[in-house]
């Protein structure tokens, strides 16, 4: 018994609810030769690789189906993974009529229109029994907001997402009481429906207003049960996609994905989306560069919440996002819950001690969290 085993039986159990003769898929990618992480990104995007084989072996074993896919790492989060992977998890059903149907190369650029996404969903439904039903995304990109992801689901998929993960989570934030966090999430939830803006301040100079006007909030509590459903692991926060163009203020980035930045950037949002960046830090550049890639990337996508009681670590933006108290907002694409912008990117950014705000219809207002203290 490997000392992962245990952690491994409450994702497939707990987490994923998995039942009798369910296919499982493991997916991880690898550092790209024009890459060049620092010894310590290395070090944990190598362990993050070999746990998700580990993974899929005890999935194989303890289960009976176990397949494991590896790829080289993708640009960003948010860009479509390569083929191997679409075709190890959809078939050759599908994958014939997505090419066939003349919509495989607009699914992978992220360009389909409406009318070719229906299509391909149909194409998808037809051979839903193709498709694993439990799908472990263990890459250091997210692929969550990916087409990918989205017809995995609509062929029944449940499927977990662990962009950037730390094999060392399984004994922190993924070692939570699932139950508590789920009932805590589910609350935080109710709460922000009721309102129509949100406003956001920090003590760093942060200080959003963002408009939540038709737009629902959702949970990620870690229970992926449901066919069809995916969500973070570890989990733990509550979220939503601001109505496009209307949200305004001011994000001054103090974090990256995967480290401290060397000084701030203050991010300037109007008509919801960026339109000045501040500051000399070398993580400007690479915002500028996603900028000039696609005019999207500059959408504010998303406001969460976190509301993982055994999430701490600051320095990575999967547990970060989750710390209870903090709250995150994201740029790019936000066409899996409940946007309208697709982008090749999507990148969440934490912020620390907010005071929020909900602003109701009528007028009237509500502190959800003082100073990143969580009301009750």
């Amino acid at each position: 018994m490997s000392s992962l085993d245990h952690a491994f039986r409450s994702l497939f159990e707990t987490n994923m609810g998995i039942a009798p003769g369910e296919t499982v898929l493991v997916f991880s990618d690898r550092i790209r030769q024009d890459e060049a992480p620092d010894e310590g990104d290395r070090d944990r995007r190598l362990r993050l690789n070999a746990t998700a084989r580990q993974a899929a072996d005890f999935a194989g074993i303890t289960y009976g189906s176990g397949q494991f896919v590896d790829f080289p790492a993708t640009a960003a989060s948010g860009v479509e993974p390569p083929q191997m992977l679409w075709e190890a998890t959809f078939g050759r059903g599908i994958m014939s009529g997505l090419q066939q149907g003349g919509i495989l190369d607009d699914l992978f650029d992220k360009c389909v229109t409406p009318e070719q996404l229906t299509r391909a969903r149909e194409i998808v439904a037809g051979h839903a029994d193709d498709v694993p039903r439990i799908i472990i995304a263990m890459s250091n990109n997210s692929s969550s907001h990916t087409n990918y992801r989205k017809l995995a689901c609509h062929a029944g998929a449940r499927f977990a997402s662990l962009p950037h993960f730390d094999p060392d989570m399984f004994g922190t934030s993924m070692n939570v009481d699932w139950t508590t966090l789920a009932e805590r999430t589910a609350r935080l939830v109710a709460a922000v429906n009721r309102a129509e803006w949100v406003n956001v301040e920090c003590p760093n100079g942060t200080a959003m207003h963002i408009c939540k006007r038709g737009r629902d909030a959702g949970g990620d509590d870690g229970l992926l049960t449901r066919p069809g459903c995916f969500g973070n692991l570890p989990a733990g926060e509550a979220y939503f996609a601001p109505l496009e163009g209307e949200s305004h203020g001011v994000m001054v980035l103090e974090w990256g994905p995967t480290r401290k930045l060397e000084q701030t950037l203050t991010l300037t949002i109007a008509d919801g989306r960026v339109v000045r960046i501040d500051g000399d830090e070398p993580h400007r550049q690479r915002l500028e560069a996603r900028f000039a890639e696609s005019d999207a990337c500059r959408n504010l996508a998303e406001l969460g919440i976190g509301t993982n009681d055994k999430a701490s670590r600051p320095d990575n933006v999967l547990e970060a996002e989750k710390i209870m108290g903090t709250i995150h907002l994201a740029l790019g694409d936000n066409t899996g819950f409940g946007g309208v912008v697709a982008a090749p990117f999507h990148e969440d950014y934490v912020f620390y001690q907010p005071t929020v705000t909900l602003i109701m219809a009528d007028g009237s207002e509500e502190i959800i969290l003082d100073n990143g203290k969580l009301m009750p």
